[in-house]
């Protein structure tokens, strides 16, 4: 156990651990398998799309990947269908196919995602919003993109948090993504959603100095599989809660109960909350 707490913060530190021979074949083997799901799932997308039929092969891929991932996902409390923005905690990558494959959302997620090999084109499948922590000129555009998406898709998640966490912790909500309920368009509802990897949280969390790929080759390369439990909790009328500092505070509020509900204790403060995510050194850290 020792040994395996002292790769996961060395993965953290930035220097992850080089994979066994089993887990070379783990992880080669969860690519190909990733493929597969690539030549069955996208050529019917684009089938779908060029007729101008609402495409479901995102949702049904997405979930075959979190799944191909490790992930088995089991959904707790009734996601609304459409009209809906998702609040959400944000632990890994993998929130995006496992919350997508779950729900049908379309997502805002940092621009490093969409950059991420394999993870960002999938996610890009799904009309994933990308921002940039640095484009503060650019919230307009993407306010625009989306409510494009909210048309498009019926539900969209942001994860407010602005960065991934271990699970255990909770970081303070940003609401620029929130604008875009000020005001709230008409009949759409907020619902917060806790994701719950139990104790595989730690060691499946993107955090500190570890690059996307470096944590998608250490995730694909585990051991068998994890549960992860979507917890969709209370929705709430966006316009109870006047102004986008009002939406996320409630949100946060009700995904903090859940947490400490779910862990039994109180959370803890986030080590690495003032570190950008795998930047460690470089000139835009």
């Amino acid at each position: 156990m020792a040994s395996h707490s002292t790769a996961r913060a060395d993965a953290a530190e930035g220097n992850p651990p080089p994979l066994t021979g089993i887990e070379q074949a783990r992880l080669w083997l969860r690519v190909a398998m990733l493929g597969g799901a690539v030549a069955l799932f996208v050529p019917l997308h684009y089938l779908f799309r060029l007729f101008r039929l609402p495409s479901p092969w995102p949702r049904h891929f997405l979930g075959t990947a979190a799944r191909i991932a490790g992930a088995r996902v089991r959904c707790v409390g009734t996601p609304l269908k459409r009209d809906v923005f998702y609040v959400s905690n944000h632990l890994s990558w993998i929130d995006i196919p496992a919350l997508g494959g779950a729900s049908g959302t379309a997502f805002v997620a940092k621009a490093e995602i969409g950059t991420a090999p394999i993870v960002g084109w999938l996610a890009g499948l799904n009309r994933t919003v990308y921002v940039k922590r640095e484009n503060r000129l650019g919230v307009a555009e993407q306010i625009n993109q989306l409510r494009d998406a909210l048309i498009d898709n019926w539900a969209i998640t942001v994860f407010p948090e602005g960065t991934t966490t271990d699970g255990k912790s909770l970081l303070p909500f940003k609401t620029p993504m929130l604008r875009v309920l000020e005001p709230p368009p008409p009949g759409v509802m907020v619902q917060p959603v806790l994701l719950d990897y139990g104790d595989a949280g730690e060691d499946i969390a993107w955090i500190g100095q570890e690059r996307g790929v470096s944590n998608a080759r250490r995730i694909l390369a585990r051991r068998g599989s994890f549960a992860l439990r979507v917890h969709f909790l209370e929705p709430f009328f966006p316009a109870d809660f006047p102004g986008r500092k009002a939406i996320a505070a409630e949100s946060r509020r009700r995904i903090e109960a859940a947490l400490i509900a779910t862990l039994g204790h109180p959370l803890r403060p986030f080590r690495y909350a003032e570190e950008a995510i795998g930047y460690k050194g470089s000139p835009a850290g």
